[in-house]
């Protein structure tokens, strides 16, 4: 007796690596490596701000990240390399019946400067978006990273009732944990709108620069006028900034702002925010 077997679900993925690292050679920093394999890539680099700093736009080129997709992005900047990493627009994850993986690994080495500064995040409802990211740091090695991350999409009327986003940060340098994170929200969880969790907000966001800054300029950091909830804490060697918001764009500008007062003061050159983030 012949029996009717149902074709097998195929669900297309995306598998992607980025491998970049900079190094300086006199006065001008260079891309020396730009591995990639599937749909991830980088734009030409350029020199806004002269040679010392290369920039580098990492585009997606399939638009957003779905159920099964896999990305890997590694970045070494070499010994008193300077580079700037930001994306034209923001990440999406996509519904969908499984968990999609993005593994993100940066290593600065002595002398050296990373600025991490992509767009926002945007985690639509039923998405399953699990994110670890790894950070190793050397000797007086400098970093400034942010992240921004919208859970569902206000905007359109979608609550994040389904699916979860699941993040995982360390920060090394020379081995010793300076900083060491763990969040994962469940759609509809009660996280979502309790006061010690997101307080209604559907936009959270984090800076972490390495460094200190005297009483002064941390009180004008957080008088900034912006429309989010946001304060600032000065640790040992680490500045850390988080915000809640109701709109993504609400909390980029206050960062923006953050990183035009704190670059002077903690890298030494004035803030030209990238063209890309006015398109």
């Amino acid at each position: 007796m012949n029996s009717i077997v149902a074709p097998a679900l195929f669900t297309p993925s995306w598998h992607a690596e980025l491998e970049l690292a900079y190094a300086r050679f006199g006065d001008c920093t260079r891309p020396i490596q730009r591995r990639h394999l599937g749909p991830l890539r980088v734009q030409k680099h350029l020199y806004a701000e002269g040679p010392e700093v290369c920039q580098h736009i990492i585009v997606h080129p399939p638009g957003g990240i779905a159920g099964g997709d896999r990305l890997n992005i590694s970045a070494r900047v070499e010994h008193n390399a300077w580079a700037q990493i930001t994306s034209p627009g923001a990440a999406k994850w996509y519904r969908a019946a499984g968990p999609a993986y993005q593994q993100l690994d940066l290593q600065v080495a002595a002398g050296a400067t990373l600025e991490w500064l992509p767009q926002e995040t945007i985690v639509y409802s039923a998405a399953q978006a699990e994110l670890t990211t790894t950070i190793e740091l050397e000797g007086d090695a400098r970093l400034f990273y942010w992240d921004v991350v919208a859970l569902g999409r206000p905007a359109s009327g979608e609550r994040f009732d389904l699916g979860h986003f699941q993040a995982h940060l360390d920060i090394r340098r020379d081995g010793r944990l300076l900083w060491h994170e763990r969040q994962r929200i469940v759609g509809n969880d009660g996280l979502l709108d309790s006061p010690i969790g997101l307080d209604g907000q559907p936009v959270f966001a984090t800076l972490l620069v390495t460094g200190e800054i005297d009483a002064e300029l941390l009180e004008r950091c957080r008088s900034l006028g912006h429309a989010v909830r946001g304060d600032l804490t000065q640790l040992p060697g680490l500045l850390v900034a988080r915000c809640l918001a109701g709109e993504a764009f609400l909390a980029r500008a206050w960062l923006i702002d953050l990183w035009r007062l704190l670059r002077p003061a903690l890298l030494g050159r004035e803030a030209q925010p990238p063209r890309i983030w006015n398109t």
